[in-house]
């Protein structure tokens, strides 16, 4: 049985709705050195002792700790990478280097800086060697059977250097969103090309983009389409035949040349809700067909900006595993600010350190307050009033995100 839409809804229940209706996108075999940035849709566990011996971690020499002894009886070398079992008696030592096993009979690793060679004979200059020193125990960074990552933990090049230490070659991740952006509006043209009267340059497809691949989304088509409902229709579906996400700008108010709705609905989306109490991004469009997702965006370019981070980017997140939006803080209000109740109000700033400061150009077609913007202030529906130097609450954007 299909949804009834929801019209008009607050920010909370529109956000509370996407995390409803989007899926984890089903899991894939990765090879650990293209894994960077994934997910793991599983734990991992170490499968041996990490690492699996005793081991030297310096370039020295190894015995068996005596307390009162200072000169053993060399008794031979063990490199890094030897394979050939040596066994040390009492009063002996031998030449090791870092990462290589500590012979049966030693315990202990002295600095080769710390110590004296002379003919066969080895000195300890350190008096505060103890036993055990310069030794790694097997198990010490990971133990055969423990938990090495968890489910829905990011990989970064540390995690992946862990992983291949403990002799993995591929994971198991959830997948990144294969996605589309469909372009609508008669009146827009191609960057670069002349601008003919009542044209304007199209720029939302390429902050999308931008936006898109900063997540480390890579599989991203552009479409372009006429203000024609038939048209949309078709792109719709072509669309959600190869992409997980869709996004079509533009469309989706109440003017003569708005098909988007109907050409989603032709195409087979359950729409789930149409228009938020919020500013700018109020006729925000959102639903899905199976487990695709489907986000009817404004075309004013601030206004789609702002739905991308506050809507869009969470659910990238729960279809990578893990549920997430902007960071949330409160700061101080640089300069006060009043609007009337009723619509919760997202406003390009800038966060200084000290205070929030509201950016120029606010107006929903505006992108040079995006250009310096850190973040957006929020100021709730209820709200008609914040004087300065109240507190604001602030999501911050992911402008230092990677891969």
């Amino acid at each position: 049985m299909k949804n009834e839409l929801e019209l008009f809804i607050s920010v909370e229940r529109a956000k509370a709705l996407i995390k409803q209706y989007t899926s984890c996108l089903p899991p894939r075999a990765q090879s650990l050195g293209k894994a960077v940035g994934y997910r793991l849709s599983n734990p991992v566990y170490s499968e041996w002792d990490v690492p699996a011996f005793w081991q030297s971690s310096m370039d020295g020499y190894a015995f068996a700790w005596e307390a009162g002894r200072t000169v053993y009886q060399l008794a031979g070398e063990v490199p890094a990478g030897s394979d050939r079992p040596l066994t040390v008696g009492l009063g002996e030592a031998v030449r090791i280097f870092t990462g290589a096993p500590l012979p049966d009979g030693t315990d202990t690793v002295v600095m080769q800086e710390k110590s004296k060679v002379e003919g066969s004979c080895l000195q300890l200059l350190d008096p505060e060697v103890v036993k055990g020193m310069n030794v790694r125990a097997p198990g010490s960074d990971i133990a055969a059977g423990n938990l090495a990552m968890d489910r829905g933990e990011r990989l970064f090049p540390g995690a992946v250097g862990f992983l291949a230490g403990m002799g993995k070659t591929e994971v198991e991740v959830y997948p990144r969103p294969k996605a589309t952006i469909l372009v609508t509006g008669n009146e827009l043209q191609v960057p670069g090309q002349p601008l003919l009267y009542g044209q304007v340059y199209e720029s939302n497809s390429v902050a999308l983009q931008a936006a898109l691949v900063q997540l480390g989304i890579e599989d991203i088509w552009v479409e372009w389409v006429k203000d024609d409902k038939e048209q949309l229709q078709k792109a719709i579906e072509r669309a959600l035949e190869r992409s997980d996400l869709l996004l079509v700008t533009g469309g989706v108010s109440v003017g003569a040349y708005d098909f988007t709705v109907e050409a989603a609905k032709g195409a087979g989306v359950e729409l789930v809700f149409h228009k938020i109490k919020q500013k700018p991004g109020k006729p925000l469009l959102f639903g899905r067909r199976d487990a695709r997702l489907f986000f009817g965006l404004p075309g004013n370019p601030a206004s789609v900006l702002t739905c991308f981070y506050e809507y869009v980017f969470p659910a990238i997140g729960q279809m990578q595993g893990l549920w997430h939006s902007l960071s949330v803080r409160s700061a101080p209000l640089a300069v006060g600010f009043k609007k009337k109740p009723g619509l919760t109000q997202f406003m390009k700033a800038r966060l200084d350190g000290e205070a929030v400061h509201l950016t120029v150009a606010q107006a929903s077609y505006q992108l040079a307050g995006f250009a310096t913007a850190n973040c957006l202030a929020v100021f709730p529906e209820s709200v008609e009033e914040v004087k300065a130097g109240e507190l604001v609450e602030i999501h911050l954007l992911p402008n230092d995100l990677g891969g």
